[in-house]
């Protein structure tokens, strides 16, 4: 356990990072100003928690799996809320992700790249679910977003007698450009303008600054990957549209 006296200094940037956007978000009055400073906060406390489980179970493959299936769910529970809640779009949602994620996780164990084993499944796992939830978000939302506004088109093509597929397939190519480019230009720009988290937590574990990058740009690809799948498979499973959707 850790120095009471050490958290101080922690929990006072914390208040203070907090304040500071929440203070500047109310300053100026964009919607919903207080819901990043409660993620923050939120996010603090699920990283106390799951560390202190973490420390249990790391080594074990079968509770390892149990926390990649909880991370999943509610990866996917996310992004079906963000982009309107059903059943419906939370399987689509699933099986999506879950292709994406299992294709990427077989090509990076599989081939040895990095080492099979529990605790290296946990964190590149949940990397690239992590990183294959926004994605889906970001191409499930300007999807939704480029049909609504472009409806004029769309419609357009089924008056012509496209399929509700075809009609919006300029879209749906659109949006999972769109949704790729926080990740390209994350990959692109690594080392020179960020350190990435793994990085940075592979050197700090001991690891040298080679084995860390070869570690990273693993992780940067396997991102990569697990999200053009994903994509591109929720966007081929969303994209027979044939009423004007509402705006997200």
């Amino acid at each position: 356990m850790p120095d009471p006296a050490a958290l101080v200094p922690t929990l006072l940037a914390l208040a203070l990072l907090v304040a500071l956007t929440v203070g500047v978000l109310w300053g100026a009055r964009t919607p919903s100003y207080v819901a990043p400073g409660l993620a923050i906060f939120r996010g603090a406390a699920q990283l106390a928690a799951i560390s202190l489980v973490l420390g249990g179970i790391i080594t074990d493959p079968l509770w390892v799996g149990a926390a990649l299936l909880v991370m999943f769910t509610v990866a996917v529970a996310t992004a079906a809320r963000r982009l309107g809640w059903s059943w419906h779009r939370f399987a689509v949602l699933a099986g999506t992700m879950a292709a994406g994620i299992v294709v990427t996780l077989a090509v990076v164990f599989g081939t040895g790249a990095i080492e099979f084993t529990p605790r290296y499944v946990l964190a590149v796992g949940g990397i690239v679910i992590g990183n294959c939830m926004t994605i889906a978000v970001l191409a499930g939302r300007r999807f939704y977003e480029a049909v609504h506004e472009q409806w004029d088109q769309v419609e357009g093509w089924l008056a012509l007698g496209a399929t509700a597929g075809r009609a919006t397939l300029t879209q749906a190519r659109q949006s999972v450009h769109s949704a790729l480019i926080p990740s390209t230009d994350q990959t692109k720009t690594t080392g020179l303008v960020t350190l990435p988290g793994a990085f940075v937590g592979a050197i700090f574990g001991g690891a040298s600054p080679l084995e860390a990058g070869r570690f990273q740009v693993v992780v940067l690809a396997s991102i990569m990957a697990a999200g053009s799948i994903t994509a591109v498979a929720l966007l081929r499973s969303l994209r027979a549209v044939k009423v004007r959707p509402d705006a997200p």
